[in-house]
């Protein structure tokens, strides 16, 4: 991985090309993120560039994560994440990494936590059909049937069924950046982006620049 950063959700919009071609994009505050520890081989057996995003107030922030900023000589930060950067070695404490590391026609792989829809039926939760809704039928939006007759006499595990939908991470792959705003540190990602608004958002290079 050669590039990536922390941003948050700000929400959807469109914009039009200079074909006059609306496109869909989500728009993300990416950065600036700080450098609060590089990692090396020889102290950490890993190379890696360890970043903060978003100051938070000190009396949020506990007594370890405090030593670790004060250490660093940067401000309290909300979040902090790692990067495996290729050419780690090459970043220093206090380094400002910001939007720009970005350009337009990049491939990115966007991670963020979905948004949580609570209890669901197996309709909403996996795309099952209804029942019929006439006629005496009392079957309408029941899953059906779980189970098999006397054999096997259970339900195979896997089955789907109603539960707790949303809420968890998710990946989506190959999407491309449609303008950067370098100035306000703003990427404009073409299509849909996991997570509600003001989530936070992890941006990196495409694993499948190639497709």
């Amino acid at each position: 991985m050669k590039k990536a950063i922390l941003a948050t959700k700000v929400g959807m919009t469109q914009i039009f090309n200079e074909d006059g071609v609306l496109t869909p994009v989500t728009v993300l505050q990416a950065g600036p993120c700080v450098v609060t520890q590089v990692k090396t081989v020889e102290n950490d057996g890993y190379a890696a560039v360890q970043v903060g995003f978003t100051d938070k107030r000190e009396k949020l922030v506990a007594k370890p994560q405090k030593k670790a900023f004060e250490k660093a000589g940067v401000s309290y930060k909300r979040y902090v994440r790692e990067f495996r950067f290729e050419d780690a070695e090459n970043y220093e404490v206090k380094q400002e990494i910001k939007a720009d590391i970005f350009a337009e026609g990049d491939k990115i792989d966007v991670t963020a936590v979905s948004k949580g829809k609570g209890y669901q039926g197996a309709i909403k939760r996996h795309g099952q059909h209804r029942g019929p809704m006439t006629h005496g039928s009392k079957y309408h939006r029941h899953a059906g049937s779980n189970g098999s007759a006397s054999d096997p006499s259970r339900v195979y595990p896997g089955k789907k069924m109603p539960g707790r939908m949303g809420g968890v991470q998710v990946t989506v792959q190959n999407l491309e950046v449609v303008r950067v705003d370098a100035e306000n540190n703003v990427i404009l990602v073409k299509g849909a982006v996991p997570g509600p608004k003001k989530a936070l958002v992890t941006v990196k290079e495409t694993t499948k620049s190639g497709r």
